[in-house]
């Protein structure tokens, strides 16, 4: 007979999870149709994370059977709220364990951190074509902003932006 398997527990993401926060990374870029878009490695995200200047955070969601799931966050800042807010960057939860209050069980973790660093706003980006994640966002009481788009500046690109 099976164990039964403890509720699930976030927690702060320690150097040891590097490896595992890394592969959570590239089954993410999998799931949004961009398996060799991952440039990362585990040097860098150790350095971004566990360096001397940390850049990010992330926590671990997991339970006996194992990691289930992470997020990776940052602040940032708003001058219309005169505040840092909490940007979330990845929210990755094992197929497993989706449906069954993992993804809500940190989003409301990292609502409740937010609220305790005296964050303005927390807030993070959704591919518009995946309408479960926005129902389930919609649900968890975000309000999408239609009228905002994205403008990254990256590779080739940043470097020309760069020289002129």
């Amino acid at each position: 007979m099976n164990e039964p398997v403890n509720e699930p527990v976030i927690r702060p993401a320690a150097s040891a999870d590097v490896a595992t926060i890394l592969r959570f990374v590239r089954d993410l870029a999998a799931f949004e149709r961009e398996p060799d878009a991952v440039e990362a490695t585990e040097a860098m995200l150790a350095e971004a994370l566990f360096g001397a200047a940390p850049a990010a955070e992330a926590v671990i969601v997991e339970d006996d059977s194992g990691p289930l799931g992470f997020a990776l966050f940052f602040h940032n800042f708003s001058t219309w709220t005169g505040r840092r807010g909490l940007y979330l960057e990845d929210l990755y939860v094992t197929p497993e364990a989706r449906g069954t209050g993992v993804g809500a069980a940190l989003l409301r973790h990292l609502a409740a951190l937010a609220v305790e660093r005296d964050c303005g706003r927390f807030e993070w980006s959704v591919l518009d074509w995946n309408a479960d994640a926005i129902a389930f966002y919609r649900q968890m009481g975000a309000v999408g902003l239609d009228e905002w788009t994205v403008q990254p500046v990256s590779g080739d690109a940043l470097a020309r932006m760069a020289r002129r």
